[in-house]
């Protein structure tokens, strides 16, 4: 019975898990707006708002323990110069969940994970791999000399 265990485990080892759930809220601080899992933006919902509460108060202390747990100074500068600034009038519930419709390979419930008071870029993330690209091929083009001879 799962009594009072709150981690999700989300079918990784611990290291892999706080590795991916770091790099999704870095994600969350640079674009404003992922699109993932539900189970997964519902496990960096906790660590994202847990960040926003550090950035907050802005101690020289408060910034280490969020460079160690996000391991990317880029989005703890933004995370607390930015983000934290934008926050300070709420007392909590950063973040909001929208549920999508569910993702075409395998089904999976996709949701976006966004923060409540900002604007979103245009930009999004995602955790699944991007769809490649198709470009038309380009013709050679023929050089002034070969199009003289013929």
């Amino acid at each position: 019975m799962r009594h009072l265990r709150r981690t999700a485990k989300l079918g990784r080892t611990g290291e892999h898990r706080n590795a991916m759930l770091a790099n999704l809220v870095c994600s969350l601080i640079k674009h404003r707006r992922v699109t993932t899992t539900l189970a997964k933006a519902k496990a960096a919902r906790s660590v994202a708002e847990k960040m926003v509460s550090l950035g907050k108060s802005g101690t020289l202390h408060d910034r280490r323990l969020a460079a160690s747990r996000l391991h990317q100074e880029d989005a703890v500068k933004i995370l607390f110069n930015e983000i934290a600034p934008a926050q300070k009038d709420r007392n909590g519930g950063y973040t909001r969940i929208v549920r999508m419709l569910q993702r075409q390979g395998d089904a999976a419930e996709m949701a976006i994970l966004e923060w409540v008071d900002l604007p979103a870029t245009t930009e999004t993330t995602t955790t699944s791999p991007p769809a490649e690209e198709t470009k038309p091929a380009e013709a050679p083009a023929k050089s002034e000399a070969a199009e003289a001879k013929t």
